[in-house]
């Protein structure tokens, strides 16, 4: 099938516009390339340092400059749910290298902190820098000089973007993630939903509230709902870095242990030394992220790839942008309904046929580079088979063809939606964000007296004081990257849903995020710039009309522009910038881009 002659014009217009960069880029990683492992030119003392925990069969292997030696890195702890299982993997993953003739070491671990845990909290104002820092941790790791290649064991939110952006500074190393599956099924999502808006409403209390989530996160594994976690999981698995039908296979299965054995064993085979040698740094090129974002709208995945893709990118010298997205999601159609954009759940999207038959669709349509280079074969065709234990091991044996649940997957041709999930909009207060495949056409366009609020505290309380009861376009600012490290306002959702319930016509404009877990509200996020570097969101007063228009692309108020702009901006809130580890980061709310830029520190 011919690609898309959409795909082909955005694929082309970023390979031009990166031309500089990504050049340099794989300059500097091919000047990193060595005849052999590096560490045979390393001094003794240094090399002797380097296996001195090993056993002697590996100090063995490890003097000579003939046998691959594979990092590990790891963002294991036993408080993620979905981070737990990876306690067991590198005594699995160097069992299986070994048996294949090579050797591993554990090279670092990588910090690893829970959304879900910090949602509403001070420590939510970590998270996004958090990726960064993993960034740099896997640097770390991988800055010995050891290694032919390197598996990386992450799953959750900004982890595995850190996790790869780190990576790519070593993209000359080739790379395997090695996810851990999704915890069982629990309460079903649409029953967590309604429990969540009867609390914001006063008609239960917490215990209720309490059992209830307890009954929707309750084992180790991934949380279940489509949020960015999952949104992560599917993006690897069709950017080539997951062995094929890898990502949604549940921990502590005969199957998923299988899949770990192989990556060990796959590794082998693309470093230097073996004869399939796929630096990182070359497989994650602009069709690499064109593939990738196209699967994010084609599944309506989580808004923070808005800002992971680009800052992921940038690292391999790639400019992706907004304006990208935003072309691609007028002609990749929308083939899932998983929560929060409908009822259903991964296991439920997995079952009814995965990541094999949506791959296996867009690539028919044109709409994935099935050329695309992976760690799973010479290209991404070989991502429409699906994993199956059989003798002991993880085989490849068959294709899926038809969706198991057209009520979850659906075909290109009898789509969920003509257009992706995610639009970008824009007018005279800058440009956003807004993810459309949860909310009601009747919803999309919104135009509204402003209230204006500088946290989310701030319109609880209002919210809880009835002081909301009406049509309303909330303006959150100073929720930004510079302001306090781009939150997540997730906790604004059962509120403003309440309000929408009643009648109202309600939306959401903020310079802060949502995450994968936005649901129905229309929500105009990552507003940039942001009203702490000067955004026209400072200049915004209670009363002000603001008109949102997903589908038509628009965000603007309507303030006569003369007017408008010659506002003095309000204050900055004086939020706090110290506790919860806070006062740490304030070189990174010095140094961070823009939302549009990936919100990073490293550009």
């Amino acid at each position: 099938m011919p690609v898309h002659p959409v795909l082909e014009a955005v694929t082309r217009r970023v390979v031009e516009r990166s031309a500089g960069t990504r050049g340099a880029y794989l300059s500097r990683i091919r000047d990193a390339r060595t005849e052999g492992p590096v560490r045979s030119g390393m001094g003794c003392a240094n090399l002797a340092h380097g296996f001195a925990a090993c056993g002697v069969q590996d100090k063995l292997w490890l003097r000579g400059d003939v046998t691959p030696n594979i990092a590990i890195v790891s963002a294991y702890n036993d408080m993620l749910s979905a981070h737990q299982p990876l306690q067991d993997y590198p005594d699995i993953l160097k069992g299986a290298i070994r048996a294949a003739g090579g050797t591993a070491q554990f090279a670092g671990g990588v910090p690893a902190m829970c959304d879900g845990i910090t949602q509403g909290r001070a420590g939510m104002e970590l998270s996004l820098f958090s990726r960064d820092v993993v960034a740099m941790a896997t640097a770390v790791a991988l800055s010995h000089d050891m290694f032919d290649g390197a598996l990386l064991l992450g799953v959750c939110d900004k982890i595995v973007p850190g996790l790869v952006i780190g990576a790519l500074s070593f993209g000359h190393l080739p790379v395997i993630l090695v996810p851990a599956g999704p915890m069982a099924s629990g309460l079903p999502n649409g029953e967590k939903a309604k429990v969540r808006k009867r609390y914001a409403a006063g008609e239960i209390g917490r215990e209720q509230l309490l059992a209830a989530e307890a009954a929707s996160y309750h084992s180790p594994g991934t949380c279940t709902f489509y949020g960015t976690a999952n949104s992560n999981q599917l993006l690897m698995e069709v950017m080539g870095l997951h062995l094929p039908g890898a990502s949604f296979v549940p921990p502590g299965t005969k199957l998923r242990d299988a899949l770990t054995e192989a990556a060990g064993r796959r590794i082998l085979k693309l470093t230097d030394l073996a004869g399939e040698y796929t630096p990182i740094g070359e497989l994650l090129d602009e069709r690499a992220f064109v593939n990738g974002v196209v699967a994010l709208l084609a599944t309506g995945g989580s808004t923070n790839h808005t800002l992971h893709l680009v800052a992921m990118a940038a690292a391999a010298g790639i400019e992706l942008t907004w304006d990208d997205f935003d072309e691609l999601s007028a002609v990749t159609p929308l083939l899932t309904r998983l929560y929060p954009n409908g009822t259903a759940d991964v296991n439920h999207f997995h079952a009814a046929g995965g990541t094999a038959f949506l791959i296996g669709e867009l690539i028919d349509a044109g709409l994935l580079h099935e050329d695309a280079r992976t760690v799973g074969g010479a290209t991404l065709a070989a991502y429409r088979n699906v994993p199956e234990y059989a003798a002991g091991k993880a085989e490849w044996r068959s294709t899926v063809t038809e969706s198991g649940d057209t009520n979850v997957l659906r075909p290109v041709a009898d789509p969920f939606d003509t257009h992706g999930g995610l639009h970008t909009v824009r007018g005279n207060l800058g440009r956003a964000v807004i993810k459309v495949s949860a909310v009601k056409p009747e919803h999309r366009t919104i135009e509204a007296p402003a209230r204006v609020f500088d946290s989310q505290e701030q319109l609880q309380e209002a919210f809880a004081a009835g002081e909301l009861d009406r049509d309303v376009v909330a303006v959150v600012r100073n929720q930004g990257p510079r302001a306090n490290g781009m939150p997540e306002l997730h906790r604004l959702t059962p509120p403003l849903s309440v309000l929408q319930d009643r009648g109202h016509m309600v939306a959401l404009v903020t310079d802060g995020r949502m995450s994968g877990a936005s649901g129905a509200v229309p929500a105009a996020i990552h507003v940039s710039p942001e009203a702490a570097a000067g955004g026209p969101l400072a200049r915004v007063r209670d009363g002000d009309i603001v008109r949102l228009d997903a589908d038509g692309g628009v965000l603007e108020v309507l303030v006569p522009e003369e007017e408008f702009a010659a506002r003095e901006p309000a204050a900055a809130a004086s939020g706090q910038t110290y506790g919860t580890g806070r006062e740490l980061f304030q070189a990174f709310r010095d140094a961070v881009g823009p939302a549009e830029r990936g919100a990073g520190v490293f550009a």
